[in-house]
């Protein structure tokens, strides 16, 4: 079990670390934002990369944050039945719903974003506009992360679960 445990510290410290650095580009994009308004409406001045930014930030903190949602069991969840349930009930619903949803999931965007994210990197998809960023195979790219860090997560999860429930 010391394993296990080790194992589930690590995944959490990655998720944990991806997510804190992520979650600041929420800034970033905010004040990007507010200089693309300032500039375009005060000054007629666009400038496309600066656009595009804001998606590829929004498309990271999204994606990359999502398994640091689940550590922090922030996703949106519908409590009818689990509020009520005993801590060790608990634990059985996130275990079943790990392996029997949040993992199938997963796997299914992991195996339909395969080709889609690896042509990107053939090609090294740009930006439809010339002065656009000219990385979105890059911003594609955080589908598999998206996919990788919740499955992990999944793991550490599970680990959790087992520990609660065989708690005595």
């Amino acid at each position: 079990m010391n394993f296990l445990n080790f194992l589930k510290t690590y995944i959490d410290n990655i998720n944990k670390a991806v997510g804190v650095l992520i979650a600041w580009l929420t800034l970033f994009m905010v004040v990007i934002t507010a200089l693309v308004v300032l500039l375009r409406y005060g000054f007629s001045i666009g400038f496309i990369w600066m656009q595009e930014s804001v998606r590829f930030m929004y498309a990271a903190v999204f994606l990359l944050c999502a398994g640091y949602t689940l550590l922090e069991d922030k996703h949106v969840r519908v409590d009818v039945f689990y509020l009520k349930m005993s801590e060790r009930k608990k634990a059985i619903v996130d275990i079943l719903g790990t392996m029997f949803l949040l993992w199938p999931v997963c796997f299914v965007i992991l195996y339909f974003s395969w080709n889609y994210v690896l042509n990107s990197w053939v090609l090294l998809e740009g930006s439809l506009e010339e002065r656009g960023l000219h990385l979105v195979y890059v911003m594609k790219t955080f589908i598999w992360c998206f996919s990788i860090l919740l499955i992990i997560q999944g793991i550490s999860n599970i680990i959790k679960s087992l520990n609660l429930i065989l708690k005595k």
